[in-house]
């Protein structure tokens, strides 16, 4: 009797007006509990309003996500802010109000929908079921959906959705992100991902239709609809066909005694890779078998992150010692992205940074390209893009070989949409890259994709080999001819958005209001840009030819000294990042002077402008 009288009570708690004092609050708990068809999420907030948790309801329920520098991303549970069946629902809904504005004919080309191997039990949300219901969303209403039947790579979505001329795509994802994490990656109808106003627009129809339709929660829909398509085999086969426009050595590939370990970090990346090597002529990479299949928890590693170094490939260094493997490849999670070991004369490993693979990429697709061209080709053609926090490499490359290098802001999606304009005006795109091992080498594919890359890599190494030279050997060539870049990337962690403002309003205001700082230590900068401000003190007009970015923190120092260093705000993560490296000329081949510059450098932008024992920034463990 008491055990009932509990449970009424908890019912009628439930189910009355919600009397939190504060209104907001009030109406936002109403409207979860009536929404949100998903027992598990729903008893997290009725779990908290039972408790009267109050201030976590309020964090949960009264903010939205915005879309970062790779969509919306978020953790999963219950709430507005995080990513949920409800919240997944939602943010279709607004999709297809806005392609229903901009494409007369959405429902002749259809969407994409592509999903990892990401999931939460505690919520009962996982990459799967949450595209399921982005399919259903839009099944419901007559759109066709191409909607993959097993886990892919993120770069197969705007793949497919420029093979099958599909108005737009998302990937569930969160890419390398901790086990707690997902996301909703979009792309438009030119196979690049979203960037303003698209985005904003998208946030706008979201917000005018968040109570879920008739049909959204229907995820039968995905089973009986004849609308539903699955372009699996399909694009995986034209996928596997273009990868061949990249590979220029096959025979010799077949012949190599290199041996290759390949990690795919408990994500998508195994089955992907293993066919793309035999796309190329190779035998296949020898899998790290603990880490070969899906695991949401990533049980092997801290953190499912590649970038992070030794640290996390630990097994795959491992099991290339026993194979006698001298390269080891690493793809994250979603198969985006690409970290290189190589193992060294002295037994040690060289683990690349993101810079240094871009270095080989670029001498390796222009070398390939000078190669291969046809008589009339003309270098003036030719470009190579990277992002404005990544090494200036390229424009070294690209200054002395006579080809075009531009920068773009952070954020893959700006390299993508750049990318199809300049197709679009004739021009030939051999290889762009952002610093956080994201690589795109041809044009097939408008996103950064490891799956090629991977096999670019294993194909260059192999080619080297034939020489007796190593991917550091040739590395320290390309420095040697083009001039050294050495640079340093790294982050602190930092929870509080004030605390974030605070460090970089400082930064415009240092000795006096309005006014940037004019040395950092004893070091004299020379320029500086704000990307957030459009500022921009090279300029003759001050103004940043960058556009400006204002909803992230972004300043570049140019000092005397020939370094250049960022600091920004993540796009995806609580981080603040700094980007430093020394861009020297051919004829400063002292790299231990070089890099003690560099290092100096970093220590006084950390002291003086990130203060980090007076901001409490918590630095990057490794």
């Amino acid at each position: 009797m008491a055990e009932n009288a509990e449970g009424d009570l908890n019912s009628n708690l439930l189910h009355a007006p919600y009397h939190t004092g504060d209104p907001q609050l009030d109406t936002a708990i109403g409207q979860w509990l009536r929404w949100d068809k998903n027992p598990k999420t729903k008893e997290q907030i009725e779990n908290l309003l039972r408790n009267g948790m109050n201030k976590e309801l309020r964090d949960r329920l009264c903010c939205r996500m915005t879309f970062g520098t790779a969509g919306l991303r978020s953790a999963m549970g219950a709430g507005f802010c995080y990513i949920n069946d409800l919240t997944v629902i939602q943010s279709t809904q607004g999709m297809y109000k806005y392609l229903e504005r901009c494409f007369s004919n959405f429902k002749q080309r259809g969407f994409v929908v592509g999903y990892d191997t990401r999931g939460q039990v505690t919520s009962s949300c996982s990459s799967q079921r949450l595209a399921k219901l982005t399919a259903a969303v839009l099944l419901a209403k007559d759109v066709p959906v191409y909607l993959f039947s097993r886990y892919v790579p993120t770069p197969f979505v705007p793949y497919a959705v420029q093979e099958l001329k599909a108005v737009a795509g998302v990937m569930i994802t969160a890419s390398h992100n901790r086990k707690e994490d997902n996301g909703y990656k979009v792309y438009w109808e030119n196979g690049a991902q979203i960037t303003s106003p698209h985005d904003k627009e998208i946030l706008k129809c979201i917000e005018e239709c968040v109570e879920p339709w008739n049909g959204s929660w229907n995820d039968n829909l995905v089973d009986t609809s004849p609308l539903k398509r699955d372009p699996l085999q399909d694009i995986c086969r034209r996928y596997m066909e273009d990868l061949k426009k990249i590979c220029f050595y096959r025979e010799l590939n077949s012949k190599t005694t290199l041996k290759f370990v390949h990690t795919s970090f408990h994500g998508v990346g195994h089955d992907y890779v293993q066919l793309a090597f035999q796309v190329f002529g190779f035998k296949p990479p020898i899998p790290v078998p603990e880490q070969k299949d899906p695991d949401p928890d990533f049980s092997t590693v801290k953190c499912p992150n590649p970038e992070e170094g030794e640290s996390v490939l630990e097994l795959s260094l491992r099991l290339a010692e026993k194979e006698n493997a001298r390269i080891v490849l690493a793809t994250d999670p979603d198969a985006d992205r690409l970290a290189v070991a190589e193992l060294q004369e002295n037994g040690d490993w060289k683990v690349f940074t993101g810079n240094e693979l871009a270095a080989l990429f670029g001498w390796w697709m222009f070398d390939c390209w000078k190669k291969n061209k046809s008589r009339n080709a003309d270098v003036k053609n030719i470009y190579m893009l990277a992002t404005t926090v990544s090494s200036k490499i390229l424009k070294a490359i690209a200054l002395k070989e006579g080809f075009h290098f531009e920068e773009t802001l952070p954020g893959f999606k700006w390299i993508g949409s750049r990318i199809k304009d300049l197709l679009e005006n004739g021009k030939e795109v051999l290889f762009a890259f952002e610093e956080s091992i994201g690589f795109l080498c041809g044009t097939s594919v408008l996103d950064k994709d490891g799956v090629s890359a991977a096999v670019v890599v294993a194909e260059m190494a192999s080619y080297l080999e034939t020489m007796n030279i190593t991917l550091k050997q040739q590395l320290i060539k390309v420095y040697e001819k083009y001039g050294y870049h050495i640079s340093k990337t790294s982050y602190f962690l930092c929870y509080d958005p004030t605390t974030i403002k605070s460090i970089f309003e400082r930064l415009r205001n240092f000795d006096s209001p309005k006014e940037y700082p004019k040395f950092c230590g004893t070091c004299a900068i020379l320029h500086i840009r704000d990307v957030t401000t459009g500022y921009d003190s090279s300029q003759p007009n001050k103004k940043s030819v960058l556009p400006v970015s204002k909803n992230s923190q972004m300043i570049t120092f140019s000092f005397q000294n020939g370094c250049v260093a960022t600091l920004r705000t993540s796009g995806t993560e609580p981080k603040i990042k700094y980007y430093a490296e020394m861009c020297a000329s051919p004829d400063q081949s002292d790299t231990a002077l070089l890099e003690e510059e560099l290092k100096k450098l970093i220590e006084a932008l950390i002291e003086n402008f990130l203060e980090p024992w007076k901001n409490g920034l918590t630095w990057r463990s490794v």
